[in-house]
């Protein structure tokens, strides 16, 4: 509450500044750009520094904001508040637009489509003359009232925009904290992952532009009505290029940090001027070190030096209800149905026609050497991978078109070979993100998800690390928060692939009790390992591929002394095993 307090007092000192001190115009002027500016630039912090998307088109929705209020109120004569209204709402649709081309493109894919963006908005504002008024801009831009009282004057109309500025600041500060925010970044740190844990990625990233350009939108309108003059060289891609610098500056994954950058990018030519010629020279080399030498920026810096002295919050662990993951056992019907699934790339046939019953409660283990088709078989049951033929029906439900995130949505939970986690994340935000998944049967709010998460790590023995940062956790603790992850969505079906890969004894024996236990409480979970030792301590029922086929199912005891099995491990006839 003390930091929160101190944080507002200063917010309120620096935005009463300009009327403490005599201040030019031009020395207005910097102040006004640097607070329109920063309003845009939170959009790249949430865009970019959240969902991990790349965006160099930022410019565009700070015209198109812009121009509504330039055009709106000089061409039209309408009111600044129904301009501004539709500059961030032009903004906003063209935000959702641009996002939709994430469904199939990623990276400099996506940075490319995000260029074009920017240079046909710059090409239209430049030649369409008659609507934008091309290379002659819009003068004579006004300013709204507030109240019945004109904002003509530049300190009060500073003022005011500062305000605003707060406002995005809390809104994006806030923003993580969201079950929005929390999909994000976890989209941001293992898209994967988010996918199975019941996240639609696509509409996360869709989202994360919408949000970015209706930011950018209203910063552009807010400098319209500061400047009162626009043309199309203050919305060309290098204003996009600056606008990227900024963020990347100050630090991505924080809204203040995305408000410092835009500060000293704008107020560093102003103090390097007494450099005179070779002031930019200076400008650019002091730009190129920041970025070299701080990764994350400068508050990020800034953040990692504040969490060396700051306390972790301890975690009260007697008042964290004990975990509700009884999935009652009524229908004799299995719970998983493979029918003749086959999965091929190209001429390899991966899974070559497996038909596989999975009954309800019990430990099912897929077993086989490197190479048999099992991974791939779980990645077809996840929709990981879409099966070449054959369905697979889940409860009933013929799942086999369903996406990664609406199974999940069914109560299928999954964990992997290689650990997914989101690496800088808290434990329990990536269990959070877990419990969000749709169709969990608990309270809504997040309250309820934050207790589902600790009751999750608790049951595997997590609780205490709740609030360590997952990439600082060892091998076998990451191993327990992915499967108090999947927990915590309180799935019916868990799918295991190899979780014992790179415990040692004592950590495969804990996860043989953790195994025996969710198996006791009616949790069905289908299990790749290759530690016969651990799979005959837990499993009910084997089936084992070889070749992407079947070759033996049953119980343990049954299978592994199996001929075929025998061979397919050994590589020779069962009575040269023998």
């Amino acid at each position: 509450m003390k930091k929160i307090f101190v944080v507002l007092a200063l917010g309120v000192v620096l935005a009463f500044v300009p009327f403490f001190f005599k201040l030019s115009p031009y020395v207005l002027n910097i102040f006004m750009q640097a607070v329109t500016y920063s309003i845009a630039v939170l959009g790249m912090t949430v865009v970019l520094g959240y969902a991990g998307q790349i965006n160099l088109a930022q410019a565009t929705f700070f015209g198109l904001g812009a121009y509504a209020v330039g055009l709106g109120t000089v061409d039209l004569g309408l009111n600044f508040w129904v301009t501004f209204a539709m500059g961030v709402g032009v903004a906003t649709l063209a935000g959702f637009v641009l996002g939709l081309t994430t469904l199939r493109l990623k990276g400099h894919y996506l940075a490319m489509i995000t260029i074009s963006f920017q240079q046909i908005f710059d090409l239209v504002l430049n030649n369409w003359i008659d609507f934008t008024h091309g290379p002659d801009g819009i003068a004579g831009i006004g300013r709204p009232s507030l109240f019945g009282y004109v904002l003509a004057d530049d300190k009060s109309y500073l003022l005011f925009c500062t305000v605003i500025l707060y406002g995005a600041i809390y809104f994006v500060w806030k923003l993580p904290q969201t079950r929005t925010g929390r999909a994000m970044r976890a989209v941001r740190e293992n898209e994967l992952a988010a996918e199975v844990t019941g996240i639609d990625s696509l509409k996360v990233k869709v989202t994360a532009f919408t949000m970015s350009a209706a930011l950018a939108g209203a910063g552009g309108a807010l400098y319209a009505a500061g400047f009162a003059y626009i043309s199309p060289d203050n919305f060309n891609f290098a204003r996009s290029i600056e606008f990227l610098t900024m963020v990347l500056l100050g630090g991505a994954q924080s809204p203040f940090g995305g408000a410092l950058g835009t500060s000293l990018l704008i107020l560093l030519p102003e103090w390097l001027r007494f450099l005179k010629e070779v002031y930019l020279a200076a400008y650019g080399l002091a730009v190129i070190l920041i970025m070299v030498f701080l990764p994350t920026g400068i508050w990020g810096l800034i953040s990692v030096r504040v969490a060396k002295y700051k306390k972790p919050v301890p975690i009260d662990l007697a008042s964290i209800v004990p975990l509700d993951v009884e999935v009652p056992v009524t229908d004799p019907a299995p719970i998983l149905r493979l029918d003749n699934v086959q999965k091929y790339f190209g001429g390899v046939k991966a899974v070559d026609g497996i038909t596989i019953d999975v009954a309800r409660g019990t430990v099912h283990a897929l077993i086989g050497p490197n190479g048999s088709g099992k991974t791939t078989t779980l990645n077809v049951l996840n929709g990981i991978y879409n099966a070449t033929a054959g369905k697979v029906v889940f409860d009933g439900v013929d799942i086999t078109e369903k996406t990664p995130h609406e199974r999940a949505g069914f109560g299928i939970g999954r964990t992997f070979q290689n650990i997914r986690l989101f690496p800088t994340m808290s434990v329990v935000e990536n269990v959070m993100v877990g419990a969000q998944r749709p169709n969990n049967p608990i309270e809504p709010g997040p309250a309820a998800l934050r207790s589902r998460a600790l009751s999750a790590l608790q049951f595997v023995g997590m609780a205490q690390q709740a609030e360590a940062i997952v990439q600082n956790l060892p091998y076998g603790h990451q191993r327990l928060v992915e499967i108090a992850r999947a927990l915590a969505g309180h799935p019916t079906f868990l799918l295991l692939d190899e979780p014992a890969a790179g415990l040692n004894q004592t950590e495969k024996h804990e996860l043989a009790n953790l195994l025996k236990r969710l198996r006791g409480h009616g949790l069905t979970i289908f299990l790749i390992e290759h530690d016969i030792g651990l799979i005959e301590k837990v499993s009910d029922r084997i089936t084992v591929l070889n070749f992407g086929k079947k070759i033996a199912e049953g119980d343990p005891a049954t299978v592994l002394r199996h001929p075929d099995v025998i061979a397919a491990y050994l590589g020779e006839p069962a009575h040269g095993a023998a």
